[in-house]
């Protein structure tokens, strides 16, 4: 099976561990790809759902490790793949100077992106009847694992620990929208200024369209080199029936934001993130995609995953076909416009784990 067309299964069924232990810990809850493994595959670290009610009755079974880290991957009993798990980074066992642990400040995401929430708490979230139903930013808080307000200062010193003790590459910053003005972009200059000071690390920030597009250039002159405005879904039904509160900025905000961010930031580094199997077909999401790179914003498109606890947790995940038919063609629209993930400075669509993407991409370059 081609490498592309494997992992495009194993993130759409999920899988089962024969142990679980293997490899840096899963996340449970949380903003970013909770519920998921980081596995390596053909030389490509995925972010794959391993505490999925889809992933419980996975036919995808990874075996434990040999004495050289590698499982195999089985479909139904038969060997179709070979994994490795990339190990728990050193700067875990470290605690900040007022006594924080560092995982509660930042994560590891994939191989070598340190991923955190810098408000764990979001307008959204407080209300049913605004909330994005995928999202489970307060579980992670309520069970302790992270704390509601990274300062810039805790994230400053876990980023250095990072880059020194484990080799990370980029950052990505999102937060939960403090208010309906500039929509978290302020807390996320501070933060990217002060690690910034540290180390030289480059950043993706991640929030909703300010209502000002003159935080384009406070995000780029505090450090932010990449931006991400993530629509989730792409047309105004679903969104409305998906993320009630999210949808009150409407689609055309959201453009216009994507054609006054890139020439702050340049072209290839303002993206956004669309979950696909919430309700848009493929021909939706990929007309979409079509809009958006003649912008010259890059469209990370990840299947979508229910999560444990949130209004979708039992929402079905979308079938390896239906990633396929918007996989293939897209990395094809891509190409032809000549962006990138490999071009963008940080951030998920430079990781790629959490979709098989960039694994379309590579393949369609191949051939």
């Amino acid at each position: 099976m081609p490498t592309e067309r494997l992992i495009n299964a194993l993130q759409s069924y999920g899988v089962r561990l024969a142990d679980s232990r293997a490899g840096a810990p899963s996340r449970r809850g949380g903003a970013g790809p909770s519920d998921h493994k980081a596995m390596t595959i053909a030389g490509r670290t995925v972010m794959v759902p391993v505490h999925t009610e889809s992933a419980f009755d996975s036919p995808f079974l990874v075996r434990r490790p040999d004495a050289n880290g590698v499982a195999v991957i089985e479909h139904d009993g038969v060997v179709i793949g070979r994994a490795t798990f990339p190990g728990k980074p050193r700067f875990y066992a470290l605690s900040t100077f007022d006594g924080v642990p560092y995982s509660k400040i930042a994560v590891l995401h994939g191989r070598d992106v340190l991923a955190t929430t810098v408000l764990q708490t979001c307008i959204r979230y407080q209300s049913r009847t605004k909330t994005c139903q995928f999202c489970s930013i307060g579980q992670s808080l309520a069970a302790g694992r992270t704390v509601a307000h990274k300062s810039p200062e805790q994230l400053a010193e876990v980023a250095r620990a990072a880059v020194l003790l484990d080799g990370v590459k980029h950052m990505v910053m999102t937060t939960g929208t403090p208010n309906a003005t500039d929509r978290g972009a302020a807390v996320l200059c501070e933060s990217a200024f002060a690690v910034k000071a540290a180390v030289d690390l480059p950043i993706q920030a991640q929030c909703e369209p300010p209502d000002d597009d003159r935080w384009f250039g406070r995000m780029k002159a505090s450090g932010i080199d990449a931006l991400g405005m993530h629509l989730e879904a792409v047309t105004p039904e679903v969104r409305a029936r998906i993320m009630p509160g999210k949808a009150s900025v409407p689609l055309e905000r959201y453009q216009a934001a994507f054609e006054a961010a890139v020439p702050v930031f340049g072209r290839g580094q303002v993206s956004t993130y669309i979950l696909a199997g919430l309700g848009d077909t493929p021909e939706a999401i990929l007309a979409m995609a079509e809009r958006l790179i003649a912008i010259g914003v890059y469209p990370f498109v990840v299947p979508f995953v229910p999560i444990s606890g949130t209004p979708l947790e039992s929402h079905p995940t979308p079938s390896p076909a239906f990633m396929h038919a918007i996989l293939e063609p897209l990395a094809a629209m891509l190409a032809g416009a000549d962006l990138r993930s490999t071009d963008i400075k940080a951030g998920c669509g430079r990781c790629g784990a959490c979709s098989a993407l960039s694994t379309y991409e590579r393949a369609g370059g191949a051939a």
